[in-house]
């Protein structure tokens, strides 16, 4: 479990919390591998929920995010906890059945760069019109049908899921549709 505080100090006891809180997951999530807690506040004194905390679990072929803000850290990690319960009964209701062997399989592991810089100077990284490539993130995908692709994309709380379709082992993104429907767009 790693627990960390962007631009905030942690406390022990809000630390202790989360480990307690959090160790039950391993329980109700066969196969739980890591859990990260990340704690912030929001600067600007008209917001009163300003501590934040999001929670990912990263589990038995699982990804499950919840983001709470409350008035201290507590009770944002007390709300966060919460809204991942609900999610976890959610993915245990519509998980389908597979063999274990496949189940194992890390869905994801995510290399994140950030440059916050404002130079000003054209970097490699430049796609014209003003705006630049800032972020890049790199997956390892197992395969997976369409509809996990969705469970996924709804635990996330995205509005698209990239992955390897398991029907046609090529590339596919789910996404919402303005409707509310599922959108499937698999490569040929």
């Amino acid at each position: 479990m790693t627990i960390r505080g962007r631009n905030v100090e942690v406390p022990q006891a809000v630390k202790r919390a989360a480990l307690d809180k959090l160790s039950k997951f391993g329980k109700l999530l066969d196969g739980l591998d890591h859990a990260e807690v990340q704690l912030s506040e929001h600067r600007n004194p008209r917001i009163a929920d300003k501590e934040v905390c999001e929670v990912t679990l990263h589990g038995n072929g699982h990804l499950i995010r919840a983001k709470a803000a409350a008035a201290d850290m507590a009770a944002a990690l007390d709300l966060a906890v919460e809204k991942l319960e609900h999610q976890v009964q959610k993915v245990k209701a519509r998980r389908p059945r597979r063999p274990s062997s496949r189940r194992s399989e890390p869905v994801a592991s995510v290399t994140e760069q950030a440059d916050d810089g404002d130079d000003g100077d054209v970097s490699d990284g430049d796609i014209g019109y003003g705006r630049r490539i800032v972020k890049t993130k790199q997956f390892s995908i197992k395969p997976m049908t369409p509809e996990e692709a969705a469970l996924q994309m709804d635990l996330l709380g995205h509005d698209f899921f990239f992955f390897t379709n398991a029907d046609t082992l090529r590339a596919a993104v789910v996404y919402k549709r303005d409707d509310g429907q599922i959108g499937l767009i698999d490569s040929q």
